[in-house]
């Protein structure tokens, strides 16, 4: 069997430009406002050079949501059953975090998709997301069990971290409109969000 040949420098290059002016069509648009025409005007090649690389707005955006749910689950991976509690979950609160602050389209790409009914990622959330966070609700449920933790829902406890993570991601404007000038959303909410989180999980005495 012939193996594919691997892409030239330029071709790495036009590929990577088309992923990035789709993030940024995706994620201001959203998958059903966002045209071919817009990602190639924004990656500054034409409409027949972008089909070279990808034949549809599907593949595109199937490539950014693959891409994405890597990097949005590895911080969930890294925590680590046999590490102290609570420190794994505040260092998987920070991680997520600093994930909102570092990669705001992506966010919002997700979001997007998910307030749409997840109509093109159902496979990798049922195939990828839910085994995974089961499998955390157990190590949660077993430190919990153990009286390590103060007794909570583990799914609700990943949902809440989810929740209070990424709204700095996703209403990033009505955050900073809020504080106003002079404030470090994301450093005063790992400060916040470190203090509730220690609170709400220490176990009595």
């Amino acid at each position: 069997m012939t193996k594919p040949r691997a892409r030239t420098r330029i071709q790495q290059k036009n590929s990577e430009a088309i992923l990035e002016a789709a993030l940024e069509v995706f994620s201001q648009h959203g998958f059903r406002g966002a045209t071919l025409d817009q990602i190639a005007e924004r990656s500054s090649l034409s409409k027949p050079n972008l089909l070279y690389y990808f034949p549809s707005k599907e593949a595109i955006h199937a490539a950014l949501i693959a891409d994405l749910l890597k990097v949005w689950l590895d911080p969930l991976r890294e925590l680590n059953p046999q590490g102290e509690p609570i420190d794994e979950i505040l260092a998987y609160v920070r991680r997520k975090l600093e994930l909102s602050r570092d990669f705001p389209r992506e966010s919002r790409l997700f979001a997007n998709e998910i307030l749409q009914g997840a109509p093109r990622i159902q496979t990798p959330l049922h195939e990828e997301l839910k085994p995974l966070v089961d499998e955390k609700a157990a190590v949660i449920a077993g430190w919990i069990a153990a009286g390590r933790l103060a007794p909570v829902d583990p799914h609700h406890l990943i949902f809440s971290i989810w929740a209070t993570t990424q709204h700095y991601a996703d209403f990033d404007v009505q955050v900073r409109a809020v504080l106003g000038p002079g404030h470090d959303p994301f450093a005063e909410a790992d400060s916040y969000l470190t203090t509730l989180f220690r609170r709400s999980l220490t176990p009595a005495g």
